[in-house]
C-alpha cells in the first residue's frame, strides 16, 4: 500500500514540492491521523518512508513512525529549477510544458526517477508480506506505473491527492492497482 503525505501549503497552491521540506499544514496533520484509523486493521511486514520531513510526519501521526525504515529511493522528484513553481509559472516560459513529457531542468530526468522506482519494487517483491510506503505524488505514481510494467510516463494518468492512498496488488501472477486515489471521502455513486 502507498500513502502520500498530507497537504501542505505548497500542494495547496500547487506548487512543485521536491527537495524543499515544506512541513505538513494544520488540515495536513488532520489527513494524517485519519489515515491512521484507516490503516488500522492490515498488518504490515515493513514499513517504509522517504527521508523528507512531509512524508515522515505523515507516517508518525498514522502511527507507523517507530517502524518505517527510511529509503532515499521515496524522496519526491528533484524538479531543480522549477522547485517552488506552479504548472501556469513554468508555462509562462514553456508553453504547453508537462513534467510527464518535458521533464525539469537542473533536476531529475524521468528515467531517473523511475531507477529509484524500480529499487522500490524489487525491494518489495523481494520480502514476504505486505508493506506500507509514505512518499509523495510524483514519485508515487511512477511507482505505480512501474509496478504495473508501464513506462514511468503513465504515472501521468494516476492523479494522487495529499493523503490519498493506493493498493499495488497482484491477481494471480500479474500485478494490479487495487485501489488508488483513496482519500477516505465517500465512494461515488454508480453511473
Amino acid at each position: 500500500m502507498v500513502v502520500r503525505h498530507g497537504a501542505t501549503a505548497w500542494s495547496t497552491a500547487g506548487r512543485h514540492t521536491g527537495r524543499t521540506d515544506v512541513p505538513l499544514d494544520a488540515a495536513g496533520e488532520d489527513q494524517a491521523r485519519h489515515l491512521g484509523e484507516r490503516l488500522k486493521g492490515p498488518i504490515f511486514s515493513r514499513v517504509l518512508c522517504s527521508p523528507l520531513g512531509r512524508a515522515r510526519r505523515t507516517c508518525q501521526l498514522a502511527g507507523f513512525g517507530d517502524r518505517a525504515q527510511i529509503t532515499d529511493d521515496l524522496a519526491e522528484w528533484d524538479y531543480g529549477d522549477y522547485e517552488g513553481l506552479t504548472t501556469d509559472q513554468i508555462r509562462r516560459d514553456r508553453p504547453g510544458w508537462t513534467l510527464w513529457h518535458d521533464g525539469v531542468q537542473g533536476g531529475e530526468a524521468i528515467d531517473q526517477v523511475a531507477a529509484r522506482a524500480d529499487r522500490v519494487v524489487a525491494l518489495v517483491r523481494g520480502g514476504r508480506g505486505d508493506v506500507l510506503a509514505f512518499a509523495h505524488g510524483h514519485v508515487l505514481r511512477v511507482l505505480a506505473a512501474r509496478w504495473l510494467g508501464l513506462a514511468p510516463m503513465w504515472g501521468g494518468a494516476l492523479l494522487l491527492a495529499p493523503a490519498g492512498l493506493g493498493v499495488l496488488a497482484w491477481e494471480r501472477e500479474a500485478p494490479v492497482l487495487g485501489r488508488w486515489d483513496d482519500d477516505g471521502g465517500p465512494a461515488l455513486p454508480p453511473d
